[in-house]
């Protein structure tokens, strides 16, 4: 499970940021609370096939190669199957409860299947609250999650 969370968090920061090194990716884990030593992110890179390409700045960053986009797939489903508890909806606001500690983690999996009704997510220790473009497209995103639990 700590494994997936992990994941998750390195195929997010490899979006958010251009790492170049994995001594840059361990620090950044790090910054995250994951305690990760240079044989685990070097394994985890290997894991997710992750390879290097050229960034803007001309500097090499990691970047994921998409033929696994269904093995992630299959990955974040996992992490909200492990993660959720239930949830509600307010409006256009999709309030989902996880177990204690896994709320980032399943706002990162839902993040990351690029669901065009999800605006963005906020998570806390154990809910995330989801803006949904409209009322009805909450309900959309309900059934959707209700087929992956």
């Amino acid at each position: 499970m700590m494994k997936d969370n992990r994941h998750v968090k390195i195929i997010e920061l490899i979006q958010k940021h251009e790492i170049e090194t994995q001594e840059e990716l361990a620090e950044l884990l790090n910054q995250a609370g994951f305690k990760v030593t240079q044989a685990t992110i070097s394994r985890d890179i290997r894991m997710l096939r992750l390879t290097k390409v050229a960034g803007d700045n001309g500097r090499q960053k990691y970047v994921q190669q998409k033929s696994d986009e269904n093995n992630m797939n299959e990955k974040y489903m996992r992490v909200l199957k492990d993660g959720y508890v239930s949830m509600d909806m307010a409006q256009n606001i999709l309030v989902i409860k996880t177990v204690s500690g896994m709320a980032m983690a399943v706002a990162a999996a839902i993040d990351a299947m690029k669901w065009h009704e999800v605006v963005g997510c906020i998570a806390g220790d154990d809910t995330i609250m989801c803006a949904i473009r409209s009322v009805e497209e909450t309900v959309t995103v309900m059934e959707k999650v209700r087929r992956i639990v």
